[in-house]
């Protein structure tokens, strides 16, 4: 975080402490669960992407360097680009089937969601 980020200091006023330091609430890391015990929900997205099509995976409960490694790994195996942040992974086309079948060979609880 910025030490100019001026929104997380709303609450101090002034302080005559030289040394004093902001402290801002960090919310700390999820813990991974196992696949076993991921609800992942996979579904096929249209909204706010000018018509285009995404699959798009949530339900992911954990860090974002695993978060980031489960879209790595989904977009290496489908061949195409996407992206993973927030909770979500984004991948780009009409890949449900591929992603619903690859997750549940890595032995994640999948369901289609969506029409």
């Amino acid at each position: 975080m910025s030490d100019n980020d001026w929104k997380s200091r709303l609450g101090t006023v002034y302080s005559t402490d030289p040394d004093f330091r902001y402290r801002t609430k960090e919310e700390p890391e999820p813990e991974t669960l196992p696949p076993p015990s991921q609800n992942l929900r996979v579904w096929i997205d249209r909204k706010r992407r000018a018509g285009k099509q995404v699959t798009l995976v949530t339900g992911f409960v954990g860090s974002e360097d695993d978060l980031r490694e489960l879209g790595r790994m989904l977009k290496g195996k489908c061949g195409v680009g996407g992206t993973a942040k927030d909770g979500e992974i984004v991948i780009q086309g009409d890949h449900r089937d591929r992603v619903v079948e690859l997750l549940a060979g890595a032995g994640y609880r999948v369901k289609k969601a969506g029409g």
